[in-house]
């Protein structure tokens, strides 16, 4: 490489920080240019090389990530013509969820261009049979297919496992592993945590110590991908540093723990911060989470509909989303760049901050008896909700600002005539074996005082 602007000569940091105290006329420079972010970062006006000590590799190849089309599985004849008109459309990808395993998964696949395009599946069960067919098709015709089973997530969010009793569903794991397989087997939903309020450094050690169950009971034979579903917000540059985190310490641990496992993205934009008046934010919102996404590494894209939160699938909502990555990627050129964020020293820095103080939670983690103890045990529930109230008291506060929300609300719009679903917390009543970890978004308050004055 040829070096740049050799005519000049390199300005320390004590430089710049005298520069600007200058500017500031008096004002003091901590107290007006320093920000404290949740993870207890603290974010200077400016980042040179004296920034970072050393060099964090990351590779993230963003040529390489697909745009995917999440379909519902309701009517199969009409999943398979909307995943089919979704592909002719510029999906790259698709991701179907699954609710009972009587669906007949060989006439879902059988029109797809299966050689083209990977295939993921949410499944709400667990089932030797219904992973045999899939396994089967991904040998026959050489498909890209990831099961995304996840138990361990199943229990956080539900509160009760897939099967009765938690022994079953590893054993059942167990079983399929060491079946000779051509598929991705295990996901880890880390997207659970952010939705429902961690902050980023929890996010990055509950994924990774979710990760690590499985490292500790899966024995694995061969080379297996393990899929991080990652949820995104705004914080533009913290995300991106979030994914890079993630990918460093998920290759530390699993070499560590001699599993030979690959790390596989798929993100997400997140829900907390979408809200159901002056929803076209929304498409601004999820444009930059999906930036920080590429910039920060994700394999895969999946983008939140602007009116997911209040309308059924629909075609429209659908074109939109999947159109905002068409643009990035193709008008934008955000694929033409592999590892986009190297040489940032902004970026680099709040990496490793992440990664430091991350890495420390999830040893504490291991040390008081893993991630799977402290879920059972209702720890990691308090821990996300002492976060996720440390926020919702700054939106209230009108110091956390969603733009049509708590702040610029237009009081003449009107949405209760709008809602096809019930956009706020559901409350069901059932016996679990632990309390659910709960979504929720920031504005369900403010948005439910605002729909009972309508």
């Amino acid at each position: 490489m040829k070096p740049l602007f050799t005519n000049f000569e390199p300005i320390s940091s004590k430089e710049w920080k005298q520069k600007i105290q200058f500017e500031l006329n008096g004002a003091d420079y901590n107290e007006n240019l320093i920000w404290n972010s949740p993870e207890d970062i603290k974010v200077k006006p400016f980042y040179n090389k004296e920034d970072v000590k050393e060099v964090i590799s990351v590779t993230t190849k963003a040529s390489e990530f697909k745009i995917c089309q999440n379909i519902f599985v309701h009517d199969i004849n009409k999943s398979i013509e909307r995943a089919l008109d979704s592909l002719n459309r510029g999906a790259e990808s698709i991701r179907f969820t699954i609710e009972d395993e009587t669906v007949d998964v060989i006439k879902l696949l059988e029109k797809l261009p299966l050689e083209n395009i990977p295939v993921f599946f949410h499944l709400h069960f667990i089932s030797i049979e219904f992973i045999q067919q899939l396994n089967e098709i991904a040998r026959t015709k050489k498909a890209v297919i990831f099961c995304n089973i996840d138990p361990i997530g199943q229990l956080a969010i539900d509160g009760n496992w897939f099967t009765t009793r938690e022994k079953n569903n590893f054993e059942t794991l167990n079983k399929l592993i060491k079946k000779d397989l051509f598929l991705s087997l295990i996901s880890v939903n880390g997207a659970l945590y952010q939705n429902a309020g961690a902050n980023m450094v929890q996010q990055i050690a509950y994924t990774l110590a979710h990760a690590n169950e499985y490292f500790n009971r899966i024995g694995v034979l061969k080379p297996q991908t393990l899929v991080l579903e990652i949820a995104v917000g705004t914080n533009y540059f913290f995300e991106i540093a979030k994914l890079r985190a993630i990918r460093l310490l998920f290759n530390i641990i699993a070499k560590e723990y001699n599993q030979n496992w690959n790390c596989h993205l798929l993100v997400t934009p997140s829900k907390r911060n979408k809200t159901i008046y002056d929803y076209n934010i929304n498409m601004l919102r999820t444009t930059t989470e999906c930036m920080s996404a590429i910039i920060g590494g994700a394999n895969t894209i999946a983008n939140l509909p602007y009116d997911a939160l209040y309308h059924k699938d629909n075609e429209f909502g659908d074109r939109i989303a999947r159109n905002q990555l068409l643009i990035l990627k193709n008008e934008s050129y955000f694929d033409k760049v592999n590892n986009p964020s190297d040489g940032s020293y902004y970026i680099e820095s709040v990496t490793q901050q992440l990664a430091y103080k991350a890495l420390t939670l999830f040893k504490d983690i291991e040390a008081n008896g893993g991630f799977l103890k402290q879920l059972n045990e209702g720890i990691i529930k308090r821990k996300i909700q002492e976060s996720a109230e440390k926020e919702q008291d700054l939106f209230d506060a009108g110091k956390e600002i969603l733009l049509g929300t708590n702040k610029h609300a237009n009081k003449n719009d009107r949405m209760k005539h709008d809602l096809e679903l019930f956009p706020f917390v559901k409350i069901k009543h059932r016996k679990t074996l632990i309390t659910p970890i709960i979504e929720k978004r920031i504005a369900e308050k403010i948005e439910q005082e605002r729909l009972e004055k309508e």
